[in-house]
């Protein structure tokens, strides 16, 4: 073999012309150091493998789709299936007709679905149907809470309680980030400002039930109850981005045992078994509201598409087995648990934030129950700390205001594996 075929040449030069021809060089928000930069070959069960043949027990999870795995055989073995059959229609098809049939049954809110092809389109249309349905303009969303990244939704949060939004990225227009108001998570007087200062004006609040992109932050004990009664005096829709927490919380959405039914529920992720897909679902009048039935323009070539539908009917499937959730939860806690001991005897401060299989570690802080409790966390101990489980063959999501997904792929012998790596990295970021 020549030198420049060997896995760990190949995967250089793969490196290189990632960074000639990808846009910021690769897939996401951050660029890893040279000697940690990598490109997947396979994944299968809990764990990824790169070109140069280095393994890794993988808690990123394509930022949490697979949550039975990589490469589920349950699921391959569906997709296999479809492919004789074609790829996409652009057409009503079976697949996608039986899973809206499980999405209605497992979700009360939910009487109509409608398909996308991520979860920042399902969140778009939400904003549309909500502002079609009241005839209003402003959306509320809260600090530190992620809903894709439409024009609508990119908006950072403003000083004071009546503070407008700004835009959070290049090319939003201020006149459209404007359109959004920016509320304290767990804050209702805050929300309730908002509704006196706009009588009349607020279209819908969209929330995430379980805010995971801010790290994993629960609500406060009777928010979203109090939330939801909220919005229905003042004649706002009740938006639930559950893009990320439906299906992998409970079988449904998480919403439903927190003490609010959204009028629109947002899904993702799990739904597709890992393939592209996002969804809208609720009360049929409102849905109704979409083309062609409605005035809401909508349209999607790879909507619904047999590949993800097929990949999602076989998800929900072997979800719905008996102690799928108990299983997850209980992973979830021997990590959360593991990771507090690695803090406790590296010496270093943080603390771990859990819902079920979600959990993030903040690093410099010792709590974290809102967006600017996040933001005092430190990191540039996080990013020291993130190369050190890399290097000991752990991939977590880079930043510290993701959620590290547990799958049902994950063994103890992974989080056992798991929590002696965070050990040792922490006590190397403590040395440092």
């Amino acid at each position: 073999m020549k030198k420049e075929d060997t896995p760990p040449e190949k995967q250089a030069a793969l490196l290189a012309d990632a960074s000639r021809l990808l846009a910021g060089g690769g897939m996401g928000l951050f660029v890893l150091p040279p000697e940690l930069n990598l490109v997947v070959a396979e994944g299968a069960g809990s764990r990824i493998r790169d070109v140069a043949g280095r393994e890794y027990i993988d808690y990123h999870l394509s930022s949490g789709p697979a949550l039975l795995g990589h490469a589920h055989p349950a699921i391959t073995a569906a997709v296999a299936a479809q492919l004789p059959k074609g790829t996409t229609y652009h057409f009503l098809n079976q697949p996608e007709i039986e899973l809206a049939r499980r999405l209605v049954s497992a979700i009360p809110c939910a009487e109509v679905v409608h398909y996308t092809g991520s979860g920042t389109e399902a969140t778009f249309y939400a904003l549309r149907i909500a502002r079609a349905a009241t005839r209003r303009k402003y959306i509320l969303k809260f600090d530190g809470c992620y809903h894709g990244h439409s024009d609508s939704l990119l908006v950072r949060a403003g000083s004071g309680g009546m503070t407008l939004g700004v835009p959070d990225s290049d090319g939003v227009p201020e006149e459209l980030a404007s359109l959004t108001l920016i509320a304290r998570y767990n804050s209702l007087e805050h929300v309730d400002g908002y509704f006196r200062a706009h009588p009349s004006e607020i279209a819908a609040v969209i929330i995430e039930p379980v805010a995971a992109n801010m790290g994993i932050v629960a609500p406060e004990p009777g928010f979203l109850s109090e939330l939801a009664g909220l919005c229905r005096r003042h004649g706002a829709l009740v938006i639930c981005d559950e893009v990320i927490t439906g299906f992998r919380l409970r079988y449904g959405a998480v919403s439903q045992s927190m003490g609010v039914e959204p009028d629109l529920v947002l899904l993702g992720k799990v739904i597709g078994g890992g393939m592209p897909i996002g969804a809208v679902a609720g009360r049929a009048d409102l849905m109704d509201l979409l083309a062609p039935k409605g005035p809401v323009y909508q349209a999607g070539t790879l909507s619904g598409n047999p590949l993800s539908v097929r990949a999602g009917l076989e998800t929900l499937r072997l979800l719905r087995a008996l102690g799928t959730y108990e299983r997850l939860d209980a992973a979830g806690a021997r990590l959360e648990a593991g990771l507090k001991l690695a803090l406790a005897d590296s010496g270093v401060t943080g603390c771990v934030n859990r819902a079920g299989s979600l959990l993030t570690l903040f690093l410099g802080v010792d709590r974290v129950r809102d967006a600017d409790d996040a933001r005092r966390a430190d990191p540039a101990m996080f990013a020291r700390f993130f190369h050190a489980m890399l290097q000991r063959g752990v991939n977590l999501p880079p930043s510290q205001f993701e959620a590290l997904f547990v799958s049902l792929a994950h063994s103890d012998a992974d989080l056992d594996r798991t929590i002696s790596a965070a050990r040792a990295a922490l006590h190397e970021v403590r040395a440092a």
